[in-house]
């Protein structure tokens, strides 16, 4: 038997972390009726109400006003012209527009791990990480939330502590793109030889912004063509950038679906530090956006955990659910480990970081445990004896077990080795939850030769797993040998 330990710490849903976000209805005539209500008070009736709504949630939230000031821009088009009022008000304005929002009310799970990216001050023989979790509150909205820590060399673990705050970050008003990569993607949306987009084309820079985008659709786009010109903006809309503030923590950091495309959550981000062929680190997360009735798989892009670029992936293949990319290139290009058909595993290879146009199936269910589906938990994690891929199987109740496979340091597409059992399968413990007999993990990383395993219990709360990295690949081993001889024989 393998020596898996489960540390103590579990990762528990904290109904008290809230954001503040706008709360504005749908019909412009209840907008305009709300606005007219407040504007009709006196100023000591603002002044009183607006200091009952600060007492009761200003010690809750660490920048009220600006959450204030940000939702009052979501409604002041709507104020009629020439309309004078005090800051008092304009700050009520924005609290009637706004609500908090429990974003662990339901769920903290689906936990991905890294290495931090300021290790400058971390004793020696111990790494500082950061973990990556999946919130979901009221709706079943999904946002990401981040902790960190420190791990020493005889697996001991010390956890940062956490703010008491939460915060979503600055949407970025006016985002630089990039024209070729642009409209590849736009091409596989529509007919690239489409005259009002060859126009478009033609009017903007090698980087252009969405301003720049704006003001060319409004001189080129008519009646006729508006679909094209909304096509664009869709786009351009689902590819954003985020900004967090510089003096925020990293627990206060919340990244909350801010476009159509992911709506209604940002779904099992899968972080991976990435060394590109120059050295340079950036760190990457695939995920799945979900707009409530389709899902779009996508890229999130960060080097410093403070500014956040969200990016669709494109292609034949960056579709479904749980795509985990490698943490570098090999032979020269992008590798991915995908489930392109919702069944097998499939390694995808690619030029471009965000267009996926070839996969090839190296794994069906072939184990008792994983006859229903099979995927990925994250990002194979490299050794000198191959990539280890941890794997998840649906079996019968439709149980989730996490299991290992072992690919080719140079060839991905060949599994050298895999266990022909789970290596974590829910205890008594963790069977119940939101979604019961689930384990699952979103990426993993190695430490002084442990594999270190965040994993989520039954789409609830979270812990900590590790394994002996000698024993694992021992036991990979064995049942490589067992299996040659029961073949040969």
């Amino acid at each position: 038997m393998l020596n898996t330990k489960r540390i103590a710490k579990k990762f528990q849903p904290d109904c008290s972390r809230v954001i503040i976000k706008p709360h504005v209805p749908k019909e412009i005539d209840r907008i305009e009726k709300i606005i007219m209500r407040v504007l009709t008070l006196s100023e000591e009736q603002v002044e009183q109400i607006l200091s009952r709504v600060t007492t009761n949630f200003s010690n809750r939230h660490k920048n009220i006003w600006d959450a204030f000031d940000s939702n009052y821009n979501e409604i002041k088009r709507h104020i009629p012209e020439n309309t004078q009022m005090s800051n008092n008000r304009r700050a009520l304005l924005g609290a009637y527009f706004s609500c908090e929002y429990s974003i662990q009310a339901a769920a903290f799970f689906n936990p991905s791990i890294v290495a931090h990216p300021d290790q400058s001050c971390t004793k020696d023989g111990c790494l500082k990480f950061i973990l990556s979790f999946r919130s979901v509150g009221e709706g079943h909205i999904s946002s990401i939330e981040f902790r960190s820590g420190t791990v020493d060399e005889c697996c001991n673990f010390t956890f940062d502590e956490v703010s008491r705050y939460a915060e979503r970050a600055n949407v970025a008003s006016n985002p630089v793109y990039d024209k070729a990569t642009f409209f590849m993607k736009l091409a596989e949306m529509q007919n690239p030889e489409d005259v009002v987009s060859k126009q478009v084309y033609a009017l903007l820079n090698d980087e252009f912004l969405l301003s720049d985008l704006i003001a060319v659709l409004e001189m080129v786009i008519d009646d006729e063509h508006r679909e094209v010109g909304e096509k664009m903006m869709w786009l351009a809309k689902s590819n954003y950038e985020l900004q967090f503030k510089l003096d925020q923590e990293l627990s206060e950091k919340i990244i909350f679906p801010a476009s159509p495309n992911d709506s209604n959550g940002i779904e099992d981000a899968r972080f991976v530090r990435f060394v590109d062929d120059d050295g340079s680190v950036t760190y990457y997360a695939t995920y799945t956006a979900y707009n409530g009735h389709n899902i779009l798989p996508q890229i999130i892009e960060t080097k410093d955990f403070l500014t956040f670029k969200m990016i669709t992936l494109n292609g034949e293949f960056s579709k479904n659910k749980g795509m985990a990319l490698f943490p570098r290139k090999i032979d020269g290009k992008y590798m991915m480990i995908s489930r392109v058909d919702g069944e097998n595993l499939y390694l995808m290879s690619s030029d471009n970081i965000h267009f996926w146009q070839k996969a090839e199936l190296i794994k069906k269910p072939e184990n008792s445990w994983e006859f229903i589906q099979i995927g990925n938990c994250g990002s194979p994690v490299e050794t000198e004896h191959g990539w280890i891929l941890l794997t998840h199987g649906v079996g019968p109740m439709r149980e989730y077990s996490i299991g290992v496979i072992l690919l080719d340091i140079e060839n991905p597409a060949k599994i050298i080795g895999n266990m022909s059992e789970p290596l974590l399968v829910c205890n008594q413990e963790e069977r119940e939850g939101y979604v019961p007999n689930v384990v699952y993990s979103c990426g993993t990383i190695i430490h002084n030769n442990n594999l270190i395993i965040p994993y989520a219990m039954s789409d609830t709360c979270s812990g900590i797993a590790t394994v002996p990295l000698a024993e694992l690949l021992s036991k990979i081993r064995k049942e490589k040998e067992i299996k040659k001889y029961v073949k040969s024989t």
